[in-house]
């Protein structure tokens, strides 16, 4: 829809009515927009991709921020549209963002640790692991490189998974993580990973973890 330099646009946040956070909000005129991904300034192509697919393929109202040293994407949004966002409060959603985090993590340490062309090689594996595990709405590198570069906390979407899906996804993050550090080392003080959640939320989550198959794995 948009592509908008800084000096275009006003940003600030507002508090969330039935969370404790701060939502960025972007306004441009007179309309607004609610952050959904940030890529770095060599990802630019990444960025333009999201925005395309987005406002192309999908026909949402997005505007793509140009900055000196990182993109983000927005989505238009009401305000009062922020009233009836209680996603992260259901059991479920809750799982899905945390699981998100975790997939993230796991992939900024390979992409930092072992380079990008392993970070590369790890949303490939990934993506075919969960293809094979027939996980909804992830099946290609495009897919899970969208859930790796996009804060699950402010996404306007979340995949629909079930609990059994959140547990595939966890058991081959594992598997694929401990395949490309060589040791299981990455899975430890996995609650430092969710340190954006809200407290009762990351407490449900870690309290689920470990009643779960997975509480061997992640501990």
């Amino acid at each position: 829809m948009f592509i908008l330099k800084r000096q275009d646009v006003e940003i600030s946040s507002i508090q969330h009515p039935k969370r404790d956070q701060q939502v960025p909000i972007l306004n441009y005129q007179g309309q607004t927009f609610r952050l959904i991904s940030v890529f770095k300034a060599s990802q630019e192509e990444e960025a333009r991709a999201l925005w395309r697919e987005l406002t192309d393929n999908r026909g949402k109202a997005c505007v793509l921020l140009e900055e000196p040293e990182r993109f983000s994407v927005w989505g238009k949004i009401r305000l009062e549209q922020l009233d009836g966002d209680t996603g992260s409060h259901n059991k479920t959603g809750i799982l899905i963002q945390a699981s998100i985090l975790l997939l993230q993590a796991v992939y900024f340490d390979v992409e930092e640790l072992l380079g990008n062309r392993q970070a590369v090689l790890f949303e490939k594996d990934i993506a075919e692991a969960l293809r094979q595990k027939q996980l909804p709405q992830i099946s290609t590198p495009e897919t899970v490189h969208y859930l790796v570069s996009t804060d699950p906390l402010q996404a306007a979407k979340l995949p629909a998974w079930q609990e059994n899906h959140v547990i595939s996804l966890l058991q081959e993050l594992h598997r694929l993580g401990k395949a490309h550090f060589g040791n299981a080392n990455f899975a430890r003080q996995v609650i430092y990973r969710l340190e954006d959640m809200p407290e009762g939320e990351r407490s449900l989550f870690i309290s689920w973890l470990n009643q779960s198959p997975l509480s061997k794995l992640w501990q």
